[in-house]
């Protein structure tokens, strides 16, 4: 999550929509892709309306990832892998001929089982390869139903001879035992970024193929180092440290892998005198390894195989599956990210490329979708609240989107949005500081621009006040209006606050708020609450209990008006096919406008498409900065464009997993803009 000043920063569409050739196959593992890893009329709102009077917001009842359908025997949503239980979708049907067709969704199959998605253009069929020929690769049929695609496994698990059970919920997979024969770091002269006295590929053997993943870790911490002088400040390096990755192969190691890099205890000089016991026993403790040390160590783990790695700043492995001999080959590079377009399913497209902006390289993971064919809609944590933070996968699943990015600010501590969100007409929180925002109808239309929300409290004796925010985490001296939306209760925010009840129009109580996240006050139903803050307290004389209200909301730009669907979180960084980007005027901070750092974004094409992008750290280093961010979108053909929420938030989803980054290494977020096919 990108760090910012006082940030960090329903009708529910859902969708019920050969031999194993023994060569090589490449496939690729970096800090963005590695494992475990209704189209109605526009709506037109005017200027006057009153919100009291509009529909409540729809509520979105969670669903089964997995919802019963026609022609499918069983289905659930876990997997047992060789006894370990894990998440993942999976259908079971049975054909007129007897026969049993199992199907398993995309994720599970790729980051438990290792297997390669390749380029495709046709969505029914897609290629795959796992210790196969990627040149004659195995092609699977696919079935989308519910928020997910399914690929029929039956022949492929028959040919690598797993056992198929379903238990419940549960489909266990039991894969023949596999030994892990040999390891071996080696140094491949081809990659200049690593100096030669450094390996910089690892070959594992093996005596069959096995399932593997790999996953990153958090950053290798080094053993301080001792001063003579211990008054002296040891100073703050200023490289990255190292990071952890580790490879995980279901398959048991040879024992003298094991010791080969266990490190040996510290050995005692001749001349040292005879230890004592507790000497004895240190001596017998192995050694910390070196973090520059590329294998860190081996392990075997309930008949695992775990091979955990130290990788530099700015490196990741990419992996490579041979056969004959059977082996995963290792490379450890800078740009470990191949290239994919795959037609993922009707008018949604998977990309992922390199990107050149001089002499950078930056790697971008996206999806283009036709607007036309699916939907979009906001979705944020908690249906019945905005107050919540989650996973954005945890998020997708719960709306059934089959696709989702994160979306705009939040404040990570007390987890309220700090931004404009939108849905089918009605407002959920309002947008702030004037930034960049997105705004979308059902027919396929879009609008960017840096948008305000204008909402105007009036009273008797012609009294108009304005009411500077709806829904918001961002605190400023004024009257801000929560609504049912909000959740059940409003708690304070800010000491002294004077707290109106409306219901029905009309003022029916004034509470004192008393000390900040103290004291919740209900939310009527039928109403909302005037929360009057520093200055504004002194407004509470002139709204006495039993005093009628109006209120009227429009937009500036009046044209965000035109739209039901508006997600905030900027800056913008192009409008009408230039760069526009002005994050001062959007009034973000000089160090949120200097970082280099991971970033998401919204965009438009001239082809009518829209993108939804996550880019990572550059080649070698570390990711773009705001201006760099709206170079490369434009280099992508994006005709309008808005950054959205960054760093550790970005998180782009598809069909159960993310396709830009390991999960463990994903932020907790309050919004998001989902997916959804069309029938």
């Amino acid at each position: 999550m990108v760090k910012m000043t006082n940030c960090c920063c329903q009708q529910n569409y859902s969708v019920v929509a050969n031999q194993l050739n023994h060569r090589w196959f490449r496939m690729t593992v970096s800090p963005f892709i590695a494992t475990l890893l209704c189209l109605s009329t526009t709506y037109v709102a005017t200027a006057q309306q009153s919100p009291t009077n509009a529909k409540p917001i729809p509520r979105v009842t969670p669903q089964s990832p997995t919802p019963a359908v026609t022609g499918v025997s069983t289905s659930g949503s876990q997997i047992s892998l060789n006894g370990r239980i894990l998440a993942g979708t999976w259908l079971r049907q049975s054909t007129k001929a007897g026969q049993v067709i199992t199907y398993l969704s995309d994720g599970p199959f790729r980051q438990l089982i290792g297997v390669d998605f390749l380029n495709s253009s046709n969505p029914a069929r897609q290629p795959i390869a796992w210790f196969s020929s990627a040149t004659k690769p195995v092609v699977l049929t696919t079935r989308l139903l519910g928020a997910y695609r399914y690929l029929n496994i039956t022949n492929f698990a028959q040919t690598a001879g797993w056992q198929l059970q379903v238990n419940g919920n549960t489909l266990a997979i039991a894969t023949p035992k596999t030994q892990v024969t040999n390891i071996l770091p080696s140094q491949q002269s081809t990659n200049a970024s690593i100096t030669p006295a450094q390996p910089n590929r690892v070959v594992v053997d093996l005596d069959r193929p096995t399932p593997w993943r790999v996953a990153q870790g958090l950053p290798i911490k080094r053993p301080p180092n001792p001063t003579a002088d211990p008054d002296t400040v040891t100073p703050k390096s200023s490289t990255q440290p190292n990071r952890e990755w580790t490879i995980t192969l279901d398959g048991i190691a040879d024992p003298n892998l094991i010791q080969r890099y266990t490190p040996l205890p510290p050995a005692l000089p001749d001349t040292a005198p005879t230890p004592t016991p507790l000497l004895e026993q240190l001596k017998q403790l192995p050694q910390a390894p070196d973090p520059d040390q590329l294998i860190q160590k081996v392990e075997v783990v309930n008949n695992q195989t775990i091979i955990s790695l130290s990788l530099p700043f700015g490196l990741s492995p990419q992996i490579n599956t041979t056969a004959n001999p059977y082996r995963l080959i290792i490379d450890i590079r800078p740009d470990a990210m191949v290239s994919r377009n795959i037609a993922w399913a009707s008018g949604l497209r998977w990309r992922q490329q390199y990107v050149n902006l001089g002499t950078e390289r930056f790697p971008v993971v996206l999806l283009e979708v036709n607007p036309r064919a699916v939907g979009l809609k906001p979705i944020w944590t908690n249906p019945s609240t905005l107050v919540g933070t989650a996973p954005i996968i945890q998020t997708a699943q719960q709306y059934l989107a089959v696709a989702a990015i994160n979306g705009g600010y939040f404040n990570r501590n007390n987890r309220l949005p700090l931004g404009a969100i939108r849905r089918d007409g009605q407002w959920l929180s309002s947008p702030i500081l004037n930034r960049g925002a997105i705004a979308w109808n059902d027919s396929g239309q879009f609008y960017f621009g840096r948008l305000t929300l204008e909402e105007t409290l009036s009273a008797p004796n012609n009294l108009k006040l304005p009411i500077l925010f709806l829904n918001s985490g961002y605190v400023q001296s004024g009257i801000a209006r929560y609504t049912p939306t909000w959740g059940t209760s409003y708690t304070p925010l800010t000491d002294n606050e004077i707290i109106l009840v409306v219901q029905k129009n009309q003022v029916t109580n004034q509470l004192p708020g008393g000390k900040a996240n103290e004291t919740a006050i209900p939310i009527p139903q039928d109403g909302y609450l005037l929360t009057l803050r520093g200055n504004a307290v002194s407004n509470a004389s002139q709204l006495p209990i039993g005093t009628a209200l109006g209120i009227s909301t429009g937009t500036n730009p009046a044209n965000f008006n035109s739209y039901p669907h508006i997600l905030a979180a900027g800056p913008l960084l192009v409008q009408n096919s230039e760069i526009v980007l002005d994050a001062k005027a959007e009034k973000f901070s000089n160090a949120f406008i200097a970082e280099k750092a991971i970033r998401s974004g919204i965009c438009t094409t001239a082809a009518g498409t829209l993108m939804i992008a996550a880019v990572h750290n550059r080649a070698g280093g570390p990711g773009p900065t705001l201006a760099e961010h709206a170079q490369l979108m434009k280099s992508l053909g994006c005709v309008n464009a808005l950054n959205l929420d960054g760093g550790s938030s970005t998180s782009l989803y598809l069909g159960g997993q993310l396709l830009d980054r390991s999960p463990n290494t994903a932020a907790r977020v309050h919004n998001g803009i989902g997916i959804f096919l069309q029938k």
